[in-house]
């Protein structure tokens, strides 16, 4: 029996004359997901793309858990393809479906005739599937309003396909449609669900990890990488440069007050990340920060840090509380990695009674008291390792 995987796309349906561009883009991401599993061919016609295996050896559970993390699918499902007959149709639902509907006591069926050339209409093909599957499956019943599965048969130019419920997708849209954007990632919660919510709206990351050795560990750049192989199974390949932040550090706290530590620390992160960001054609930071969750977060700190930064800022979880962060967190399965108790660089040299209340003149007095500045960053800058993660 031939299995296929039926692709729904939501947002994709609005938009109007240049939607086969956005299809293009999104099947791309779907060939780059499943390009390790085997070869795929993919059909676009009625507002679904068809995703057929192209040998009987490829891991059908694994491509399907897979596809349900592109960006772009609203809902996808697997179904089995047979010739545009009734007996065909009935048998291959009845084989295909059978286990899944013994295990369950309700079911209905529909059906979709595009091929208007089929001799029965759809209701008659709902009673006929239906009345087949009720005599060969003892204690099943129809329930049209809330059934335990719907078997959904799809006559089509070329075969009738059959399937089950369907999976929900990942949603949003698909990734490279919203340009290209620069991820500020620590090894916190927030941050990653940063990245996941703005590569659902399109956005291609690149990523800019801050280190500080010996004060952090390899163990906690190894975190960071972790956690951005969970977020590119939905946001593909990602470009990360670690940079030395060591030396600027050490300069902030033998220079600075000690109550602007935090926030002269997030201006220097701010401008190397808009340095790398521009070098990799990015249009927008994007940081985890929310409003108000810590001193460096609120809007006056906010707008002391954005002040040294030369592109947009995109901050997903301003508005969100922690315990929302955290569901994502889970969701996206990045939680259990977050919280690993290794420290990142925001952690070192953390001021007991941070200025939250800063004003930008004080922010830049602060930067004037530390000598050889744009030389400190410039050889952040040019300490950048860089690696692809997926």
């Amino acid at each position: 029996m031939k299995e296929i995987i039926l692709i729904k796309n939501g947002e994709l349906a609005l938009k109007g004359l240049n939607r086969s561009s956005f299809e293009d883009m999104m099947i791309k991401n779907m060939r780059h997901r499943l390009h390790d599993l085997g070869a795929f061919k993919f059909e676009k016609s009625q507002s679904t793309i068809t995703v057929i295996p192209e040998n009987d050896e490829i891991d059908f559970d694994e491509a399907v858990r897979r596809l349900c993390k592109v960006f772009g699918i609203a809902a996808l499902s697997r179904a089995a393809v047979c010739e545009k007959q009734l007996e065909a149709i009935r048998d291959t639902a009845l084989a295909y479906l059978g286990d899944a509907l013994s295990e369950v006591r309700t079911f209905k069926v529909e059906a979709k005739r595009s091929d208007k050339k089929f001799p029965l209409t759809s209701p008659q093909i709902c009673e006929q599937v239906g009345g087949w599957l009720l005599e060969h499956i003892p204690g099943l019943r129809v329930d049209v309003h809330d059934p335990d599965i719907t078997v959904t048969v799809e006559v089509r130019d070329k075969a009738a396909f059959v399937r089950g419920n369907q999976l929900h997708g990942a949603g949003g849209m698909p990734v490279g449609s919203g340009g290209n954007a620069c991820l500020l990632i620590s090894g916190g919660i927030d941050s990653p669900v940063a990245g996941w919510m703005m590569a659902k709206r399109g956005v291609r990351l690149t990523a800019v990890h801050f280190a500080s050795p010996p004060y952090t560990s390899e163990l906690a750049e190894r975190k960071v990488h972790e956690l951005l192989e969970k977020v590119s199974e939905y946001a593909g390949r990602i470009r990360l440069f670690t940079v030395e932040f060591t030396e600027i550090q050490e300069a902030i706290r033998d220079h600075c007050p000690e109550e602007m530590f935090t926030i002269t620390m997030r201006r220097f992160m701010m401008r190397i990340a808009s340095e790398i960001a521009q070098r990799e054609n990015c249009g927008a930071l994007i940081t985890g920060e929310s409003l108000g969750q810590v001193a460096s977060q609120t809007l006056h700190a906010l707008g002391c840090t954005d002040e040294c930064a030369s592109m947009p800022v995109f901050r997903p979880c301003i508005g969100m509380d922690k315990n929302e962060i955290v569901e994502i967190s889970r969701k996206i399965d990045t939680f259990e990695i977050s919280i690993r108790p290794y420290e990142d660089c925001c952690t070192v040299f953390t001021p007991k009674h941070p200025r939250t209340r800063a004003t930008k003149e004080l922010a830049r007095q602060a930067e004037e008291m530390i000598p050889n500045r744009e030389e400190l960053i410039e050889r952040a800058i040019a300490s950048a390792a860089f690696k692809n993660i997926n």
